[in-house]
């Protein structure tokens, strides 16, 4: 056994709510938000400012929220 494989010390269980499985609540939460879409086009964009990255953020946000949700 090498000097590195001691334990030092009890093992400790994890405190109740850090590691469990997703409660119903939560999964349907997930449900819920897995169809939402971002609308925003996929690919690799390069701008000469920020400025300009912003205005095409923004025109895609105001599209997605004028087209409303899709069914």
């Amino acid at each position: 056994m090498s000097e590195f494989s001691r334990i030092i010390g009890h093992r400790q269980t994890p405190l109740p709510g850090l590691l469990r499985p997703p409660d119903a609540e939560a999964r349907d939460w997930v449900a819920r938000m897995a169809p939402a879409q971002t609308r925003a086009p996929k690919g690799v964009f390069r701008y000469a400012s920020q400025q300009e990255a912003n205005a095409d953020w923004e025109r895609w946000q105001a599209d997605a929220i004028t087209a409303g949700p899709k069914p």
